[in-house]
């Protein structure tokens, strides 16, 4: 597999992947379906070709990657242009509240009060990020090594 090759099918089903997204199908489906997707457009576009499991895990983990940086940039754009950033936080605060009422531990609630404050929420947003791109990365190579496994064999003549 090259990899010059593998960045148009990848990036196709990486923007796929994020018109299903905004049409409402579920984000953690949606990062499945990116890898699997994008072995699916691969093949497409060299039918000869064998794809393994582990070749399907790599274009998968990288369509994942774009389909991260392409969904990032769309909620920051419409995040940005719909005004709701004191909604997202109204929210994290919500959630954070819920979690307080849950634990009667001194410092978990000190810690809860931290995450309150600006300072606090723009943490959580920062690992809800990062753990969002390792999901996407992670989950999109398992569709695309799902891909592999069921596409990976040659196209008897």
């Amino acid at each position: 597999m090259r990899w010059s090759q593998a960045i148009q099918p990848c990036a196709l089903a990486a923007l796929v992947a994020t018109l299903l997204m905004v049409l409402g199908l579920n984000v953690f489906v949606t990062m499945v379906s990116v890898g699997f997707l994008a072995v699916v457009f691969y093949r497409q576009r060299r039918p000869g070709i064998v794809i393994k499991a582990l070749a399907g895990a790599k274009l998968g983990a990288l369509s994942g990657l774009l389909w991260f940086g392409a969904a990032s940039v769309l909620e920051a754009i419409l995040a940005t242009i719909l005004h709701k950033g004191p909604e997202i936080r109204s929210e994290l605060i919500k959630r954070i509240d819920q979690a307080t009422s849950q634990t009667s531990d001194p410092q978990t609630l000190a810690m809860f009060e931290r995450f309150k404050t600006p300072a606090g929420i723009e943490a959580l947003m920062l690992i809800g990020l990062a753990c969002a791109f390792l999901a996407a990365i992670i989950l999109a190579a398992l569709g695309g090594s799902v891909g592999g496994a069921i596409f990976g064999r040659k196209d008897k003549p």
